[in-house]
């Protein structure tokens, strides 16, 4: 299906895109960056426009979030392609696929779905949403209406436009760093990006719209885990989102473009941890370990685990009513309600 986009004008016989920071300028019968965007007799069209390649239900920790929401389900939607040619993207199979393909499914079929399996949100993810961002957001406004919440597991690389345009509808963004993916070097090798700068932008635009943020770091051995690229990323986090702002340091396993390419050592998403850790940043995570004990959250006030996971499962839950930690009354940041009424009875707290 082919829907005119939304996020576009015309600038001297050329279509600007103005979903993506790369504002790509596309001529008649071509296409932007990501394929899906094309100019068709000087009108944009989304062609991927309920064009669904991913579907599937997920704890919202898979995202991963762990201050939103926490104890969630979330209904992960996908299509195809992307704004980044990442050399070492998990999911290649469907975000460089060149061809539309996918189940047809209309706004109103994915709230159905989610409504039927009565999930708590919906979760744009798999491949880079800004790029379907009408199709999202024609998703958000109906799943919004029957009282669920939406979110972005993004790259980041929004223009001001697309912030402006999801600003109410969603929610909360996982924003996904991966190397040194402040560094211009770095990204224009490995993920034909030009520059950090929008995604900074974005950052700071999507905090200052009130949108609960979370962001993680991909750490690629031998190209991508320089702890000084870390401790730059980590200064503008605290410096500009705040310290209570999460990140999830993730470890990086073989795959597209890069299977030869080790997956990152524990040593090394240690030294990221206590890095941030010591540079004021309080809630940190190493992600993709399964069953490592910095999956959970500890108290700033006194150090003591609050939420305690396992990998997307919670385990353990020591705050009050009020997200107060139970030992000191230090109140941790976390937007949104706890959905665990129905896990409760099967957590052991550990005191």
């Amino acid at each position: 299906m082919k829907v005119e986009a939304r996020l576009y004008k015309n600038e001297g016989g050329y279509i600007k895109c103005l979903a993506c920071a790369r504002y790509c300028r596309i001529p008649n019968g071509s296409h932007g960056f990501c394929y899906v965007r094309a100019n068709l007799d000087n009108k944009l069209y989304l062609l991927s426009y309920g064009k669904v390649e991913a579907l599937q239900i997920d704890p919202i920790e898979k995202k991963p979030f762990n201050h939103f929401m926490p104890g969630s389900v979330v209904l992960g939607v996908g299509t195809s392609s992307c704004n980044f040619s990442c050399q070492f993207c998990q999911n290649h199979n469907i975000s460089k696929d060149k061809e539309i393909k996918g189940e047809e499914l209309s706004p109103e079929d994915i709230v159905e779905i989610a409504s039927i399996n009565k999930v708590d949100g919906i979760a744009y993810t798999y491949n880079e949403p800004t790029i379907f961002i009408e199709f999202a957001l024609d998703i958000a406004k109906l799943a919004k209406k029957k009282g669920m919440f939406n979110v972005f597991v993004t790259n980041g690389y929004l223009s001001e436009e697309a912030v402006d345009a999801i600003s109410g509808y969603i929610d909360a963004a996982v924003v996904n760093f991966k190397g040194e993916g402040f560094y211009e070097k770095f990204m224009h090798r490995y993920m034909t990006v030009n520059s950090p700068e929008p995604i900074k932008n974005a950052l700071i635009k999507m905090k200052e719209k009130g949108m609960h943020i979370e962001i993680t770091d991909l750490v690629i051995p031998r190209v991508g885990d320089n702890l000084e690229y870390a401790k730059e990323l980590c200064l503008f986090i605290k410096e500009e989102l705040g310290e209570d702002t999460p990140i999830h340091f993730n470890r990086f396993h073989p795959d597209y473009k890069m299977l030869d390419i080790e997956p990152t050592s524990f040593e090394s998403l240690y030294n990221h941890y206590r890095l941030a850790k010591d540079l004021g940043l309080r809630y940190v995570y190493i992600g993709n370990v399964f069953g490592n004990r910095y999956e959970s959250t500890y108290c700033p006030g006194c150090g003591n685990p609050v939420i305690l996971r396992k990998g997307y499962e919670i385990t353990g839950w020591n705050l009050d009513k009020d997200y107060r930690c139970i030992y000191c009354g230090y109140k941790i940041d976390i937007r949104g309600r706890a959905f665990l009424n129905k896990r409760l009875n099967d957590i052991t707290p550990l005191i």
